[in-house]
């Protein structure tokens, strides 16, 4: 269960937002009730006043603003579509190879004394299907030990590792979310 440690503003609106739902809340929820409630995958009529609105076009908005993204109109068939293409190649090649070298040349084979950032972009990519799109670069000896590295990191018992704590708890809830 999700149990709020602070309020504190993070300077993030989604965040923020999401930090004042789960202040609201008379009852502690799960992770995988706060995922389905905030993205609006959730059927209970009771609970549809805790779901973010856009988030997709908000998230999108904000890495536009941080010169991550670009904002394209796309034709189509009858209808024009709003994409939003990679526009910093850079910065995606530089967390690219970030993930790639975590796994690789820093690999720690423990979850405990990983970077939480890199871990949760593990869990994130994953959990998005773009996982080998990371590693699809690579050669394919290096690719087959990024994978199988990757496949045992993520093949780990999420309640175990959170556990074990360091920070590290809701990272594991989410993949126990996704992995459901």
């Amino acid at each position: 269960q999700v149990l709020l440690k602070s309020d504190a503003p993070t300077g993030d609106v989604l965040l923020d937002e999401t930090l004042r739902h789960i202040k609201a809340t008379e009852s502690a929820e799960t992770v995988q009730t706060w995922i389905e409630l905030l993205t609006g995958e959730t059927w209970n009529p009771f609970k549809l006043q805790y779901q973010l609105r856009n988030v997709r076009e908000r998230l999108a908005k904000a890495l536009v603003e941080k010169g991550i993204l670009t904002t394209e109109k796309q034709n189509f068939l009858l209808f024009d579509m709003t994409t939003h293409p990679v526009s910093n190649v850079s910065e995606k090649q530089r967390l690219v190879k970030k993930l790639q070298e975590s796994v690789l040349e820093r690999w720690v084979n423990d979850p405990q004394r990983m970077e939480r950032r890199t871990l949760a972009l593990l869990v994130l990519a994953h959990a998005s299907d773009v996982l080998e799109n990371v590693f699809a670069s690579l050669a394919d000896d290096k690719y087959d030990v990024a994978m199988n590295r990757t496949k045992d990191l993520l093949d780990m018992d999420p309640e175990v590792e959170a556990a074990k704590a360091r920070g590290t708890e809701m990272i594991w809830a989410v993949l126990a979310a996704f992995n459901k």
